[in-house]
């Protein structure tokens, strides 16, 4: 696969894959530390093709995150190796859960819930919510984004009652949103969020933590979700989900989340293009 992969790249005038391993000792459904460094690598030297100018962006699959920090104990996650390749803070990349029925942003993502409260601050909310204000206008082409951002608490915490992060933390963000000219509102009840009449009144929902975005986005759109890294210089998307170690092989995996992710990094690629030339 690799020779024929650099036969088409010199033929288009291309320099050579850089060399990712010995792809023999990879087994499907069987993740090992040979094929978590052949994933690695291969996803280093995509995103130095898009660096290089070489691509557009960057699709990736899912790997197995345990698989590679056994031997890289830094690695969190694709986004933030993302981040740290553009040299960004991790703040900065923002996963965006992306589908024909909805959109969501978690705002805390790859942390045990318990971490949740203490990682949510007014300034983290508003950064992350600018990020995905301005990726609505150049990566999906809307003019004037409207942004739902949910509360933590069941009930929105009830005016208190089950919970202050919704007056300490979240409101002020809203506020401060709304000042600077974003179409910010909230924070909404999430048990209600999503239903489908709320849905028609946003552009994309900004939820508290991992489940509470990727639950209703996978419960809607499994085959078609994308999970899209808004903040970078580069364009990057993914299927939105995982490994499935269990099909792995098998000839069962469906590809059209990974044609979803493909078509959604080519038309992000133009946008950019057209909105910096506008």
């Amino acid at each position: 696969m690799a020779a024929v992969l650099d036969a088409r790249r010199d033929e288009l005038g291309l320099p050579p894959f850089g060399i990712v391993g010995d792809l023999s000792a990879a087994r499907p459904g069987e993740p090992s530390r040979a094929s978590a460094e052949i994933g690695l690598a291969a996803l280093r030297e995509a995103v130095a093709m898009v660096q290089r100018g070489e691509c557009s962006g960057v699709v990736t699959g899912p790997v197995a995150k345990s698989a590679i920090a056994a031997f890289a104990p830094d690695f969190v996650g694709q986004t933030e190796f993302l981040a740290d390749a553009c040299s960004l803070p991790r703040e900065d990349a923002v996963m965006m859960l992306a589908g024909p029925s909805l959109r969501t942003v978690p705002m805390t993502v790859h942390c045990a819930l318990a971490n949740v409260p203490s990682r949510l601050t007014k300034e983290l909310i508003v950064r992350r919510t600018r990020i995905v204000a301005d990726a609505l206008k150049t990566d999906f082409g809307i003019a004037s984004p409207r942004i739902a951002i949910a509360g933590l608490n069941p009930h929105a915490g009830e005016d208190g009652r089950m919970g202050r992060e919704e007056i300490e933390t979240i409101a002020p963000a809203v506020a401060q949103l709304r000042a600077e000219g974003i179409d910010a509102t909230g924070p909404h009840p999430a048990d209600t969020l999503f239903a489908p009449h709320r849905r028609a009144t946003y552009d994309a929902a900004v939820a508290m933590y991992h489940d509470q975005a990727l639950v209703p986005l996978k419960a809607l759109d499994f085959d078609e979700g994308v999970n899209v890294t808004l903040g970078l210089p580069i364009v990057r998307t993914s299927p939105d989900h995982g490994t499935a170690f269990d099909i792995a092989g098998k000839g069962l995996a469906r590809p059209d989340a990974t044609i979803a992710a493909l078509r959604m990094a080519a038309e992000m690629a133009a946008r950019r293009i057209h909105y910096r030339s506008s």
